[in-house]
C-alpha cells in the first residue's frame, strides 16, 4: 500500500468523513469504496492518516479499478505533508502501476519516504540484495539529486521470523517515528513556502497574457502556448532565477489552461511582485525566526501517543538500544500457576535486592522474537511500580503477557486489576 499522513491542525477524527467526502465529490463521484475509521488514539489528535488501496501487479493490473488511481493519489499528494511508500521485502515488485503512481507524485519528492517492510522475513544477505535492487529501481523513477530515505524494519506486531537485524530495525523505527513526530512542527514552515510559490503563477499567467493577440487567432495561439508551456517555464526560470521545483506540474497546468480564457488574465503588476520578493527575502526570514522561538517554548509540539511515547521508555526505548482477560474470575493470581518456571529464569538474571535491571530483563524478553514496540508495551504494563526494575512477580507478569501476545491475543491498554501482582495490590 501507499500511506500518506497529514499533520496537526487538521479537523478532528469526528469531522473527517464529512470533510474528506466534500472535498472528493467534485472530482471523484464514485465513493462507495471510501471508508473512514475513528479510533480513540491520541496519535490522531495530531495527524490524520490516509491509507490507500494496495498497488496492483501482474495480471491484476489489467482489471480496471473503475477510477483513475494515479489521479486520486496526485490529488492527495498536493494536500498532505508526508507520503510513505510501503514495500514488502520478501516480495519486492515495482509494477507498471507503481511506476505510474510514483510519476503521479512528481514535484512532491521531498514528501516521499520509503519503508522496506517485513524485512525479518529474509536473511541478511538477501536483505542487502533487495535493498540494493529497490534503490536502483527507485533511482530510475524518482528523478531527484538526493537519494530517497528508505527505512528498513518489520512494522507489525508479529514475532520477528529472523531476529538477526533487531538492532537495525530498532534504529530505523525510531528514525521513522521522529520524522512523523516532526510533521506538526514543520507544517507551518511548509505552508509558508507553498504560499510563497504562488508568485511563480503570476509570472506564468503574465507571460501567457503577453503572448495573446488582441483580435484574431486567439484560439490557435492559446493552443500553441499550452503545447509550448514547457518552453515558457524555462524562459521564466532563466529570467527570474526561479528553481524548477517551484513551478506547478506541467501536465496539470496544461490541463487547467485548456478551459481558460487567456484574454481575461491579469497583466503583471511589478509593484505587487516587488512586495512579494520583499516578503520572501525579509518577512519570511523574520517569521521563521519567530517560529523557531515558539518551538523552543512549546517542546511538546509533536505527535503523541501509541508507539511515540510511553511504551518506548525502559529497556525497549531508544536509550537502550482479549487474552489478558484469562483468570479474571479466579481467586488466585492467574500468573501464579506458571510463576515457578519464570522464577527459575529470574534467578539466572543476576537480581540485586530482589530485582533485575531492564537490560537483563531485555536479554530474556527478546527471545520471544516480538518486535520492540510490543515488548515496550509489555514492559510498561509489567513494571507496575514504575521503578525501571522488575521483581520476581513483575518478571512473571511480563512473561505472562508475552505468552498472551504469542497466542494471538491483543494486549490491554492498561493492566487489568486481576493481573496486578498480589504484593502490589496491598499498597493500594
Amino acid at each position: 500500500g501507499c500511506g500518506t499522513g497529514s499533520p496537526g491542525r487538521r479537523p478532528g477524527p469526528e469531522s473527517l468523513p464529512r470533510t474528506f467526502l466534500n472535498l472528493l465529490e467534485p472530482q471523484f463521484p464514485r465513493l462507495n469504496g471510501f471508508m473512514c475509521a475513528q479510533l480513540p488514539n491520541p496519535v490522531l489528535d495530531s495527524i490524520s492518516i490516509i491509507d490507500t488501496p494496495g498497488i496492483l501487479s501482474g495480471e491484476k493490473q489489467r482489471i480496471s479499478r473503475g477510477y483513475d488511481f494515479a489521479a486520486v493519489l496526485e490529488w492527495f499528494a498536493e494536500r498532505v505533508d508526508r507520503i510513505i511508500l510501503l514495500f514488502d521485502a520478501h516480495k519486492l515488485d515495482i509494477s507498471d502501476e507503481f511506476s505510474e503512481v510514483i510519476k503521479a507524485l512528481k514535484n512532491h519528492e521531498d514528501k516521499i519516504r520509503v519503508v522496506l517492510n517485513k524485512a525479518d522475513q529474509i536473511e541478511t544477505q538477501q536483505l542487502m540484495r533487495v535493498y540494493g535492487a529497490l534503490m536502483w529501481s527507485l533511482g530510475k523513477i524518482i528523478n531527484t539529486p538526493e537519494v530517497v530515505r528508505v527505512y528498513i524494519g518489520s512494522f507489525w506486531s508479529h514475532p520477528l521470523l529472523i531476529p538477526d537485524n533487531r538492532k537495525l530495525f530498532e534504529a530505523e523505527e525510531q528514525d521513522l517515528f521522529k520524522d512523523i513526530q516532526s510533521l506538526p512542527r514543520n507544517a507551518c514552515s511548509r505552508a509558508l513556502l507553498e504560499r510563497a510559490r504562488s508568485a511563480v503563477h503570476a509570472y506564468i499567467i503574465s507571460s501567457l497574457k503577453k503572448e495573446m493577440p488582441n483580435v484574431f487567432g486567439k484560439e490557435s495561439k492559446k493552443k500553441e502556448l499550452v503545447n509550448n508551456l514547457g518552453e515558457i517555464y524555462q524562459k521564466i526560470e532563466r529570467e527570474h532565477q526561479i528553481s524548477p521545483g517551484d513551478f506547478p506540474s506541467l501536465r496539470k497546468m496544461q490541463e487547467l489552461l485548456q478551459t481558460q480564457d487567456f484574454s481575461k488574465f491579469q497583466a503583471l503588476k511589478p509593484k505587487l511582485l516587488d512586495t512579494v520578493d520583499d516578503m520572501l527575502a525579509n518577512d519570511i526570514a523574520r517569521l521563521m525566526v519567530m517560529v523557531r522561538q515558539e518551538e523552543s517554548l512549546m517542546p511538546s509540539q509533536a505527535v503523541k501517543g501509541g508507539a511515540f511515547e510511553g511504551t518506548m521508555n525502559g529497556p525497549f526505548g531508544h536509550g537502550y538500544g482479549e487474552g489478558a482477560g484469562e483468570g479474571i474470575d479466579d481467586v488466585e493470581w492467574v500468573v501464579g500457576k506458571d510463576k515457578p518456571t519464570y522464577d527459575e529464569i529470574f534467578y539466572t538474571l543476576s537480581p540485586v535486592n530482589g530485582k533485575i535491571t531492564g537490560a537483563n530483563a531485555k536479554k530474556e524478553m527478546v527471545k520471544s522474537k516480538l518486535p520492540n514496540t510490543v515488548l515496550g508495551k509489555i514492559w510498561k504494563l509489567a513494571d507496575v511500580d514504575k521503578d525501571g526494575l522488575l521483581d520476581d512477580e513483575e518478571f512473571a507478569l511480563a512473561n505472562h503477557l508475552i505468552k498472551v501476545k504469542l497466542e494471538g491475543h491483543e494486549l490491554p491498554a492498561d493492566l487489568p486489576p486481576h493481573l496486578i501482582p498480589p504484593s502490589k495490590r496491598r499498597h493500594e
